[in-house]
């Protein structure tokens, strides 16, 4: 009798045991990350086109920012085993082998999902699935290279994310025109990426990383914001004007506010690890603020339609 409840204690532990596992891989998804942060291109793309196959476009949406995105970020979060604040993170759970599998199990889901889109999605899902891997395993680590860091994140979270988004709602063919407005969308998106570096900066170095932070500094990283947030923010307004002059204009007032307002915040930064918290809202408020102007447009644009 006890050699059966011995057993039973067992079964549930080992059940609570995975059932807790589990969840610190969807954490390490860090859907809120990828739903608030890095949605801002994909959605910004259905602006951009005349009829929306919006059925299509928020099924893909899930499929890029769940199964991509978030599959990408618990393989990054595999590999640097961070015991400190991350980005989306302040305290990340630790992980254990089965989640590097399934980890790049759903992210083969997606493309398999991706498919069914056309060759030309597939094919820009399957550049940002390569440049996540070469971002992340060690056999690349490009995270750890303070320039190959930034084409990584900025083709698989920036342009790609624009023009995944534009061929997910109905695109048919990709020209320049759409190639620069991707190109803005992800000077912006970069522009704060090297920010969230700064408390991760001795985690970085005890793994032998160059990050953008530990190799240009404070001074560095508030240069790199200022010129990168300003050309995508002149890119995308010049481009949006081009189709609604009101809506351009808009966007440019509401990008400047947004420039000067983060650069004052940047300007008091000392590059601490308890800053972790100034650092997240800085990018938490201005990519919030991108994706709810996006959304703004399409609720005004359904209304007066």
């Amino acid at each position: 009798m006890k050699e059966g409840l011995w057993e039973v204690k067992t079964m549930n532990s080992s059940t609570a045991s995975f059932t807790i596992q589990l969840w610190h891989f969807v954490v390490h998804l860090r859907l809120h990350y990828q739903f608030l942060i890095l949605s801002g291109g994909y959605l910004l793309a259905s602006l951009f086109l005349n009829e929306v196959n919006w059925n299509q476009y928020w099924l893909q949406f899930l499929n890029i920012h769940v199964l991509l995105f978030g599959g990408a970020t618990a393989y990054n979060s595999y590999w640097d085993k961070d015991e400190g604040p991350i980005g989306g993170l302040k305290s990340p759970p630790k992980m254990t082998k089965w989640m590097w599998s399934v980890s790049l199990l759903i992210q083969f889901i997606g493309l398999a999902w991706a498919w069914t889109i056309g060759l030309s999605y597939s094919i820009i899902y399957v550049v940002s699935l390569l440049l996540f891997w070469l971002y992340s395993t060690p056999h690349a680590r490009w995270k750890g290279h303070p320039i190959l860091s930034m084409i990584a994140i900025g083709f698989s979270t920036g342009t790609n994310s624009f023009l995944l988004g534009y061929l997910a709602g109905g695109g048919e063919v990709l020209t320049m025109y759409e190639g620069i407005i991707a190109l803005g969308v992800a000077c912006i998106i970069l522009s704060l990426y090297p920010a969230s570096q700064i408390f991760q900066m001795e985690e970085d170095r005890s793994r032998g990383d160059r990050t953008f932070a530990m190799e240009f500094g404070l001074k560095g990283i508030r240069i790199f914001y200022s010129l990168m947030f300003l050309i995508g923010t002149f890119i995308i307004s010049y481009f949006l004007y081009g189709i609604d002059q009101v809506l351009g204009l808009i966007f440019g007032g509401l990008g400047v506010m947004a420039f000067v307002g983060i650069l004052l915040i940047l300007i008091k930064l000392e590059g601490k690890e308890d800053e972790y918290r100034k650092v997240m809202k800085i990018k938490f408020l201005a990519s919030l603020s991108f994706v709810l102007f996006i959304l703004s447009t399409l609720l005004y644009k359904s209304i007066i339609v």
